[in-house]
């Protein structure tokens, strides 16, 4: 039965295999830079999900800007994609391919055969076939994404027990069951998100010297400046005593440069001084690895401070 996009994914390179065989079968997501792997239905080319190419080295980048047809039986014979670099690389003698777009129009990626022998002219006659298949298949994408917010919201409430008591923000507990989740669409979808690590300066001095109170104020500032920089699909957590961490979902790295400044200027609107640092999931990296890239960015940041002070 066929009730979500991954079976759909694998239904859909199946049926194309059986019916113009090819070596290779793929349902890919652009991203950025990166064309990524989502579902493969490899016979010879090695090629697994969650591998990532350069977008612009790939027959699919110049398709879908009209410099070539969807289906080239003979890959040489069309200029623009025998240039393309990843088909010298993986020796493509013929190709098909078709976009799978959102609801919005936008591209979301590529579905695409890869062959490496040149196949008989008269393959194009089923080029209607594999289009209809290319957007049955992004229909069931779209329903998935588009329930995408809901299932979140849906998360969050599940996870409304594990809130830090002084912040009411999601405590450790709770960022590693929304981490954990999100990774899972990562995986699926392709989707990159952005999560940053915080580290309030001098949260011990204060209480120290002018008592708890003004240091669970600091936190509370904190914690309100953190929020108003976030939208609703976004996880703000108190991970430790003066450790705070964001997730930022479906989130580019021109996003997250323009969030992280952001961020610091609140922070300084509130009255917090804080060490920041940074990381990007993508292709290579999961949520927890670029967590931690992230926490080591911080703390360089905070030892870099503590010598310019």
């Amino acid at each position: 039965m066929i009730n979500d996009f991954a079976t759909a994914a694998q239904a859909t390179m199946s049926y194309l295999r059986h019916r113009l065989g090819f070596k290779l079968w793929m349902v890919t997501r652009t991203e950025g830079e990166d064309w990524i792997v989502l579902f493969a239905d490899d016979a010879g080319y090695g090629i697994k999900p969650g591998q990532a190419f350069r977008w612009t080295d790939t027959v699919c980048s110049r398709m879908v800007l009209g410099h070539g047809p969807n289906i080239a039986p003979a890959l040489a014979d069309v200029p623009a994609y025998a240039d393309a670099p990843l088909a010298r690389e993986l020796g493509v003698g013929a190709y098909i391919g078709v976009p799978l777009h959102r609801t919005d129009g936008s591209l979301f990626g590529t579905l695409v055969g890869l062959d490496p022998q040149p196949r008989p002219a008269d393959i194009r006659e089923e080029l209607d076939t594999v289009t209809l298949l290319a957007d049955l298949l992004s229909a069931v994408l779209n329903g998935e994404l588009n329930a995408g917010d809901a299932l979140r919201q849906a998360e969050r409430a599940d996870v409304d027990l594990t809130r830090d008591g002084l912040t009411g923000l999601y405590n450790r507990r709770g960022w590693e069951m929304l981490l954990a989740r999100e990774e899972e669409r990562c995986s699926r979808y392709g989707h990159s998100a952005c999560v940053v690590s915080i580290d309030v300066d001098d949260l011990k001095f204060i209480n120290d010297t002018q008592g708890n109170a003004s240091g669970d104020a600091l936190l509370m500032r904190t914690a309100r400046a953190l929020e108003q920089v976030t939208r609703g699909s976004d996880v703000v957590a108190r991970l430790g005593d003066d450790e705070f961490g964001m997730l930022m979902v479906e989130c580019d790295y021109f996003d997250a440069q323009a969030m992280l400044l952001r961020v610091q200027e609140t922070l300084a609107g509130a009255d917090v001084r804080a060490s920041l640092g940074m990381a990007m999931r993508k292709a290579g990296f999961d949520l927890e690895e670029a967590f931690a890239m992230a926490d080591a960015e911080m703390y360089r940041a905070k030892r870099s401070r503590k010598v310019l002070n």
